[in-house]
This record gives C-alpha cells, sequence and structure tokens, in this order.
C-alpha cells in the first residue's frame, strides 16, 4: 500500500468505529497509518458532520457503496447482524485486492459470511477486546484500544499480506494483534463477556422486580460495578447474544451449576461449603490483572 492513496473507509462511526477513526488521527502511529485517507459511512449525517468536526474522518457519506467504492480497507463497525447484511453489498462494491475487517463481538457467522466475499477481496474478522456501556460517536475515545487484546480470525484464503496489515491496523491503534480462530473466540468472549452481561441484566431484574425502593436508595458502588454493563445498548446486545446463542447457552448452564452450588451451601449453613466456593472465586479473581 502506498502512503499516498491509501484509503479506509469505517461503516459505522459509533464508539467504536469512531474510536478507531480517533485513534488513528491521535496516535503518532507509523507514517502510512497517519497518512491514510479515512471515509466515514453513517445513515446520520449529525454523526458525520460530528466526526468531521472532530477531525476523525476526511469525507463522510451516507452511502456505503460510494465509501467502499473508493476503500483500500474497509472496516465494518456496526452491530453484528448490520455487520452480516452489509457484507454481500461490500462485496459488490470493493475493488479487488480490498482486505475487509469488522469489529462484531462474535465471529463464527461473521467469518463464515466473510467466506462468500468476492475472491478477489481479502477477508479478516477482529475484535478489539475493548468497550463501554455507552454508545454513539460522543462515546468515541481515542485511546479505547491501548494496550488491549485485538483479535484477529483471518480464513483459509487470506493472504499473509493482508494479515499483516491488519495486524498493523491493530497495533498502530494501541492494539495488541492476537490471531484467534473464530468458533475459539466466540466460546472466549461467551465466557467472559457475553455471560456477565446476562448475569447484570439478570441481577437489575431481580432488584428491579421486588419493589424494594430502599433497596435502590441503598444501592453503592457493589451494585453499580457488578451491573454496570446492564447500561449496555440493547439492540448491540441483542445482536451479540443471538450470534452467539449456543456458547452462550453453555456458560449460562455452568452458571446456574455454580449458582446451584452457592444456594445449597447457604440453605443448608455449610460454612465450610459456601467458604471454599467463594476462597476459590475470591483467590482467582485477585490474581487476575486487566
Amino acid at each position: 500500500m502506498t502512503e499516498d492513496a491509501f484509503t479506509i473507509c469505517i461503516a459505522g462511526l459509533g464508539l467504536m468505529g469512531g474510536s478507531l477513526a480517533l485513534a488513528l488521527r491521535a496516535d503518532p502511529t507509523p507514517a502510512v497509518w497517519r497518512a491514510a485517507r479515512i471515509v466515514g459511512v453513517s445513515r446520520s449525517a449529525t454523526t458525520l458532520d460530528a466526526a468531521r468536526a472532530a477531525g476523525a474522518i476526511d469525507r463522510g457519506t451516507t452511502d456505503l457503496a460510494q465509501g467502499v467504492a473508493e476503500a483500500d480497507l474497509v472496516v465494518l463497525a456496526t452491530p453484528v447482524r448490520t455487520i452480516l447484511r452489509l457484507l454481500p453489498e461490500v462485496g459488490r462494491h470493493a475493488r479487488p485486492g480490498t482486505l475487509v475487517m469488522d469489529l462484531g463481538s462474535s465471529k463464527g457467522q461473521i467469518c463464515a459470511a466473510m467466506a462468500d466475499l468476492p475472491a478477489g477481496l481479502q477477508p479478516v474478522g477482529a475484535h478489539p477486546m475493548c468497550g463501554k456501556e455507552t454508545a454513539g460517536f460522543a462515546a468515541a475515545d481515542a485511546l479505547l484500544y491501548r494496550q488491549r487484546p485485538f483479535v484477529l480470525c483471518p480464513l483459509p484464503r487470506t493472504t499473509a499480506e493482508a494479515l499483516a496489515t491488519a495486524h498493523d491496523l491493530a497495533t498502530a491503534v494501541g492494539g495488541r494483534p492476537l490471531v484467534v480462530d473464530p468458533l475459539a473466540h466466540d466460546r472466549a468472549v461467551a465466557a467472559i463477556s457475553h455471560l456477565p452481561y446476562v448475569v447484570a441484566a439478570a441481577v437489575v431484574a431481580a432488584v428491579d422486580g421486588a419493589g424494594d425502593g430502599l433497596a435502590w436508595t441503598l444501592a453503592a458502588s457493589g451494585f453499580r460495578d457488578t451491573t454496570r454493563v446492564a447500561a449496555s445498548d440493547v439492540d448491540m446486545m441483542l445482536d451479540i447474544l443471538l450470534t452467539n446463542r449456543e456458547a452462550l447457552l453453555d456458560w449460562m448452564d455452568a452458571f446456574a451449576d455454580q449458582f446451584a452450588e452457592l444456594r445449597r451451601n447457604l440453605a443448608a449453613g455449610d460454612e465450610t461449603g459456601l467458604r471454599a466456593c467463594l476462597a476459590t472465586a475470591q483467590a482467582r479473581r485477585a490474581g487476575m490483572r486487566f
């Protein structure tokens, strides 16, 4: 790729896509990325105006076909099922040799759909392991990807050069690239991302359903930290849950087993059993570094 011609089309300028654009602009990345021309695609003219005003993009359009047609790299930064819907359109309009990436939180269905792209395109599924419970370009942060794992899922057809470019992009925005099989990725993130979301949602629903106003009055840091992700965008999370359903159901069953054991020990007044469960979890969590 040449420094004066390389064009990146980012479709979706919310938290993930907007942060990617800002990171490419703000970071002292290699010259090829600093010099890249960024075209933003959004359904919202207001979002495009905000992204231009922030210096995140050079040009904005509401026409995906137009943005894709001039790109050397296309990044789909929309909810997962929207990515699945947009991939065929990308295939119709992207130039041969274009690298096609996404930032979706589940990878199995996306990588399977990427396999159907025209032979001249180079697909790499991706998932930066970062985020917030807030959405939209207003939440975008140039430092969002800094020192976070940036999963890359190449397909068998992906060339070494295309994977190297994806690797360079991840590094350029401060991420730590990690090549992972799509299905292994989906099982792992179902455990450490998608399960915590549904558990947090269930905790909020349980307290809300009890109708205990005092509980809400007394809610403080413990409740806040445990349930923070329950405030995530519902449309985005529905896409994630429904496209990673099988892996998540397995982890929900595993969680139910652990919860049931805690309940049995508590109901029986079994302090030894309860202590063992809690101490095991405490030691594991205390040893983690984020």
